[in-house]
């Protein structure tokens, strides 16, 4: 097809006139180049998160129905906002219950399922 038939199937709208405009004496058109530049206005800023402390499966214990129910569960890491739980037992995201740490001990964590995975649960400290 020759440059100027070519030329003339660009026109009749603002997106194909930059490309009419780039069109070579053998009707190739001009590949443009493009370079990305960004910048930074200051320092970069390092999100951190919570300290965790990793342990190594450490039984812990949840209750259910305002304490009837106990289940065992072991605990893989904790962080001041919450921690990750594998258990055989079923639970929902959005459940709420007390976490226990220590056995026989009266304080009891309320805490909230926040993500799961298989048997893994990511658990979120409630005030």
């Amino acid at each position: 097809m020759a440059p100027r038939a070519q030329a003339d199937k660009l026109q009749g709208n603002a997106l194909t006139e930059a490309l009419r405009d780039r069109l070579q004496a053998d009707g190739s058109l001009v590949q443009p180049r493009m370079v990305v530049v960004m910048t930074a206005d200051g320092p970069r800023l390092k999100i951190q998160r919570e300290p965790r402390r990793q342990v190594d499966k450490q039984p812990a214990w949840f209750t259910v129905d305002d304490g009837m129910t106990r289940r065992t569960c072991f605990v893989l890491d904790v962080s001041p906002g919450g921690a990750k739980i594998v258990t055989d037992q079923v639970i929902d995201v959005r459940d709420r219950f007390k976490l226990a740490l220590v056995p026989d001990h009266p304080k009891r964590q309320p805490c909230e399922v926040v993500w799961r995975r298989g048997k893994t649960y990511g658990l979120k400290f409630i005030p």
